[in-house]
């Protein structure tokens, strides 16, 4: 993940300077008391407009009442009063929908800058002010029947990472609401070839669920000025809980901004596809002027020993989550993304950073909402922090957490080279020494007997106590796109071999147990021109060429049968580790680039008794036997059809080199 940060932070630490000196500023926050309610910011009812907030050092707090979003002076000013648990409270005796406001503290002394609070879930341009809004008036036409997908488990799912922009603007799309939660709207949007985008290639493609980069009320682009198309990944979090601005047609109104991914969300569900919101909670856009620090100062961050901001997250600061109240703010946000959305499912940027404890409330409350929800997120830090190893929710602890999987680096480097050198080879890629590695990653980085650990390359034990707890990739967002990285790792060779190359490492990946996650235009082999962190790259960098949909056509297709295969067969989507230590047997392979394997007896419940896989990651053809049978051959020298290219009755066979083979026989 990178990040960007839209306002200098402070260089004197404002807000905490208020407080206790920072060797004592844990202990402190302990004893802060908590609030339980489910009423803070705003709640509107019959009898009013009522307003809490949680300070518990605040001196004094109020309310300022606006017409409009922003520049404009406030209308009414409220004194709240001290309530219970650290919270101030003050109330309307009338509805004031269509009105904004933002709270102000006064702590030591301080009187802080206006914030709409750490709950808005209606805000105006920019988000700095809040919105008084009726939800009801948000929900389209059938909202109370939409549901997403059903799914038992996680590894039942393909997960398709995308971005509002990327996907929609540019011109080739044929879509109208480009960069907007509309654009997955439309039905029946094509290239200049006549071949389908937006919602409809999904839903040719097959995926079960779209992974949306960040949605929230994000802090990088103003909204004031969209014509300028500021681009951005949005990992730099403002308000949480209200949609982004810039994906809506009208970032001022903010029944718009609500009902416009509403609207997205449904159509999503009414193609059969589910939503997976990244979410981003460990850190936050602003330090001392964020909304967090002007509600209750320092209490929601770690800090280093001199006072300053601690930074796991390699943006200025990090989340305390370990306390009560930061804890309960991730897993009610989750729930009310949930709930009011509907949204199926939740990745979270730099998990490590958060404790497992937390990780395993969010799932376990998650799941009472929608048994079919499923968290995933990065089990990793991108730097040191306060809290102890064995308390975070990293990927060597994802076995402490219940309903979470995360992400597997092992396979990702194994197969295309190693994520920071872009020169660099992987098996896919005809490299050797990976191929224990790319064992690790088609057992789910579970226990299995003939898996070595000791020689992996990232991993030297087995982490996942069931492939539901891994998610298997090799690109994303982040670093090279697999296009861009197989031109850096290849020099000379041509496109038609990287797309073979591609081929060999995404059925690696589809065909490993796990639950598999690809980058959005991959399917049409889209790189982004060698750039690997285009959070704030233009459009000519990060969008989506949907001529490429034409030109790379046997590559769609080869990812659309690969998908097909993998929902077909419940064989690549075993539920338990014993499962796969007794179906999955390795051959004793002595050849460098290459992994042989069966998954027999008809497991997972599979029609097929025995698949047989070769991957052959050399320049070289491999010759291996195959037993007498009735096989089908599923896919041979960089082409696969689901319900089978031709048939084979055993004996000798070549793997040609970068290339997989699969064989079948029931």
């Amino acid at each position: 993940m990178y990040h960007t940060l839209k306002t200098p932070l402070l260089a004197a630490a404002l807000c905490t300077a208020t407080l206790l000196n920072a060797q004592n500023m844990d202990s402190q926050y302990a004893s802060w008391p908590a609030y339980t309610g489910n009423d803070l910011e705003l709640l509107v009812d019959n009898s009013g407009t009522h307003f809490t907030l949680w300070s518990p050092k605040a001196d004094a707090a109020e309310v300022l009442i606006y017409d409009t979003d922003r520049n404009t002076p406030p209308i009414d000013t409220l004194r709240m009063k001290i309530g219970d648990n650290g919270t101030w409270r003050a109330s309307v005796p009338k509805k004031l929908y269509g009105k904004f406001y933002t709270f102000v503290v006064t702590v030591g002394g301080k009187r802080l800058a206006p914030t709409p609070g750490i709950w808005a879930k209606a805000v105006g341009t920019n988000g700095e002010r809040a919105a008084i809004i009726d939800f009801a008036t948000t929900n389209p036409k059938g909202w109370a029947q939409d549901k997403g997908p059903k799914i038992d488990k996680i590894n039942d799912a393909v997960i398709y990472e995308m971005h509002h922009r990327d996907f929609s603007v540019h011109p080739s799309s044929g879509i109208v609401h480009k960069g907007k939660f509309l654009a997955l709207t439309e039905p029946a949007t094509k290239s200049p070839e006549g071949l389908a985008t937006g919602i409809d290639h999904l839903k040719e493609l097959g995926v079960t669920h779209v992974h949306i980069l960040p949605s929230y009320d994000y802090n990088s682009v103003d909204e004031s000025n969209l014509p300028s198309n500021q681009y951005n990944w949005g990992y730099d979090p403002y308000n949480y809980n209200a949609p982004e601005g810039s994906y809506s047609t009208d970032p001022a109104n903010p029944q718009t901004r609500i009902k416009e991914m509403k609207e997205m969300v449904k159509a999503l569900h009414d193609a059969g596809i589910g939503v997976v919101m990244d979410v981003v909670y460990n850190h936050t856009a602003n330090n001392d002027d964020s909304n967090f620090s002007l509600t209750a100062p320092g209490y929601f961050y770690r800090h280093r020993p001199d006072g300053s901001y601690s930074d796991a997250s390699g943006c200025g600061n990090e989340t305390a989550s370990e306390r009560q109240m930061m804890s309960d703010f991730i897993v009610n946000s989750v729930k009310y993304w949930a709930g009011e959305y509907h949204i199926d499912g939740f990745r979270f940027d730099l998990m490590a950073i958060h404790d497992i404890e937390t990780m395993n409330r969010v799932a376990a409350e998650l799941k009472i909402i929608n048994p079919s929800i499923f968290v995933y997120g990065e089990g990793w830090t991108a730097g040191d922090s306060p809290l102890p190893v064995d308390k975070r929710a990293l990927k060597e602890n994802v076995d402490k957490m219940t309903g979470i999987a995360v992400f597997s680096d092992d396979i990702r480097d194994a197969v295309k080279g190693h994520y920071s050198n872009a020169s660099d080879r992987g098996f896919a890629t005809g490299k050797p020494g990976n191929e224990e590695t790319v064992k690790i990653g088609i057992v789910a980085s579970t226990a299995h007997p003939q898996v070595d650990y000791s020689k992996g390359n990232n991993s030297k034990f087995p982490y996942a106590g069931a492939p539901t707890e891994i998610i298997n990739y090799v690109s994303c967002h982040d670093d090279l796109s697999l296009t861009d990285k197989l031109a850096a790792s290849m020099p000379g060779s041509t496109e038609a071999e990287r797309q073979r190359a591609a081929r060999l490492a995404q059925t690696i990946v589809f065909t490993s147990q796990g639950t598999p996650f690809m980058f959005a235009g991959e399917e049409v082999f889209r790189g982004k021109k060698g750039v690997h962190n285009s959070y704030k790259s233009p459009d000519s960098v990060n969008a989506i060429d949907w001529s490429l949909k034409a030109k790379n056509k046997e590559q769609f297709n080869y990812y659309k049968e690969l998908i097909e295969l993998r929902k077909a067969h419940p064989a690549f989507r075993m539920a338990t580790a014993k499962e796969i230590a007794e179906n999955i047997v390795f051959d004793n392979v002595k050849t460098p680039n290459v992994v042989s394997y069966t998954i027999r007896n008809n497991a997972g419940g599979d029609n097929w008794r025995d698949i047989k896989i070769v991957f052959n990651g050399s320049d070289k053809p491999y010759e291996t036997k195959i037993a007498r049978g009735n096989w089908t051959v599923v896919a041979r020298d960089g082409k696969i059809k689901a319900s089978g290219l031709d048939t084979f009755t055993g004996g000798k066979i070549t793997v040609e080199p970068a290339s997989a083979l699969i064989l079948a026989r029931e």
